[in-house]
């Protein structure tokens, strides 16, 4: 029978249709946007992009070629830094100014090689580029949270064919990380516990989930996963802050997003998928609520989610907020296991 299941950390429910049994060949799918005949990313056409806010270069001045990690502001922004925070009121309902900032990290020169194609070394300059620009971000204090993310194929969003991700920073606490960071913040008031520690002992204790494990790091797939073959990726050990990761930390976390980005590329055919990178917002004390982020230390566990686009949010998913996964988390695991990378 197909079972209904929580997830305690998104507060939704999950059905996992499992008379459905789809396996990874009914997934299959063309991925990739058209091919475009000059790509503003690539080498030699840095003058075609907003001037670089970070890159990672062996030598060579700024918004030069001979980069291997180029971040920049994105062109056509959601939102903008320039201006004030301002809320107001419009009857019933609540404004604010568009503040905040919108950026692309474009995450290798070659415009022919995915997230996945990248070596450990290189991961882990990518990631040295999302440190960089979280403890960069996080001193305006009008910007409260930053979302890393990552939109892979066109079914996922991306419009353009070579590999980058996206950071944009916001004036307030998106209704998705409230509630995780809600949730957290009460189960160690209840318990002194992590909630994300908890979760991992578990995973590892039955193993039915588990996809990878590594000395620090770990991969799994979900136990109430709204995706078929949707991944996460946690430090093993308590950590709420990305940012706090040093080179050798970084390198340990390539070596996993590695690990688990070959997978998803070798079963799935290489899939349209989103990333995302959860870790704690900037510690900005809140109007009216000094200690509001008392805890956070001790209650948050940065994490990366990886959620493959294979199935579509219907009626049904929108009348309700439940999700429906034609693919166990169990089986998606064992195939992802299995997979020779």
């Amino acid at each position: 029978m197909s079972e209904l299941r929580w997830d305690p950390l998104k507060k939704h429910w999950v059905i996992i249709a499992t008379e459905r049994g789809r396996r990874p060949l009914d997934f299959h799918q063309d991925n990739q946007p058209a091919k475009m005949i000059s790509c503003p990313f690539c080498y030699g056409h840095e003058a075609r992009t907003p001037q670089e806010l970070f890159a990672i270069r062996p030598s060579g001045p700024s918004n030069s070629p001979n980069w291997k990690v180029r971040v920049i502001p994105n062109k056509y922004p959601v939102l903008r830094v320039e201006g004030e925070v301002k809320s107001r009121g419009y009857g019933l309902y609540d404004v604010m100014d568009g503040i905040g900032a919108h950026e692309i990290i474009i995450e290798t020169p070659d415009h022919d090689r995915g997230l996945a194609d990248l070596t450990v070394a290189e991961l882990t300059d990518v990631l040295k580029a999302y440190r960089a620009r979280y403890l960069d971000l996080r001193q305006d204090f009008r910007l409260r949270y930053m979302v890393l993310f990552k939109n892979h194929g066109t079914l996922a969003g991306a419009t353009l064919q070579h590999s980058h991700s996206q950071l944009i920073a916001v004036p307030l606490i998106p209704p998705v990380a409230t509630t995780e960071l809600n949730v957290c913040r009460d189960f160690f008031a209840a318990k002194e516990r992590c909630i994300f520690c908890d979760m991992i002992d578990f995973e590892i204790s039955t193993g039915e989930r588990v996809v990878r494990e590594f000395p620090d790091y770990i991969t799994l797939t979900p136990y109430a996963s709204a995706s078929p073959f949707e991944l996460r990726l946690f430090p093993k050990q308590h950590c709420h802050d990305f940012a706090l990761l040093n080179d050798s930390q970084l390198g340990g976390v390539a070596l996993a997003m590695k690990d688990m980005l070959s997978r998803l590329k070798v079963v799935l055919k290489d899939p349209p998928f989103n990333f995302i990178l959860h870790t704690a917002p900037p510690a900005h004390q809140r109007l009216g609520k000094p200690d509001y982020w008392g805890s956070l230390a001790w209650d948050y566990h940065w994490h990366i989610e990886l959620v493959p686009r294979l199935t579509q949010i219907a009626g049904f998913e929108w009348g309700t907020g439940f999700f429906i996964n034609p693919t166990s988390p169990e089986d998606a695991a064992a195939f992802l296991r299995e997979a020779e990378v």
